[in-house]
């Protein structure tokens, strides 16, 4: 997959997401099917696309719907810190992550961890049908879009600050 972030001269502080977006799709157990069906109704616009998932979920769409994933370990097995690694190295502009509110899951710190990533790194994230839908439909699905990582300087502004004063 070659290269997709921009770091902007005139925008230093911001990522360009270009036409075509690097999306992961991730999926609880008891929401893959939900998540399968709304890639197959989407199947068309995602093509477009380079699609990333976790590894059940990248197995079972590729099976189901036969298209083209890069595959990440299983959830539970890392894939989950994976997806995270990748947002902050700048490899995924779009997570579709249909997450199970009402069960208990054996990873759960590394599914928060995940989606306070994506937050901070300003990544576009859709946690249900709803705004996937809304987000898939996007007028900037299919053009540029710059992130905006100011909390990120402002952040590690005041770590190098407070590093250099405690020496």
């Amino acid at each position: 997959m070659p290269e997709l972030v921009v770091f902007s001269k005139k925008w230093p502080m911001q990522k360009q997401m270009l036409n075509k977006k690097n999306i992961a799709l991730v999926a609880h157990d008891n929401k893959k099917s939900e998540l399968i069906q709304w890639v197959k109704k989407h199947k068309k616009s995602l093509l477009r696309h380079n699609l990333l998932a976790t590894g059940t979920t990248g197995e079972v769409i590729e099976k189901e719907l036969e298209l083209k994933i890069k595959k990440f370990k299983s959830g539970p097995l890392g894939g989950d810190q994976q997806i995270g690694a990748s947002i902050v190295n700048g490899k995924i502009d779009l997570l579709i992550f249909f997450w199970d509110p009402l069960a208990s899951q054996p990873h759960d710190p590394d599914v928060k961890a995940v989606l306070r990533v994506a937050a901070l790194w300003d990544t576009v994230i859709a946690c249900n049908k709803s705004t996937a839908d809304f987000v898939i439909k996007s007028f900037y699905i299919n053009k540029p879009y710059h992130r905006h990582l100011e909390s990120i300087k402002d952040y590690s502004k005041k770590r190098k600050l407070g590093y250099q004063n405690a020496q």
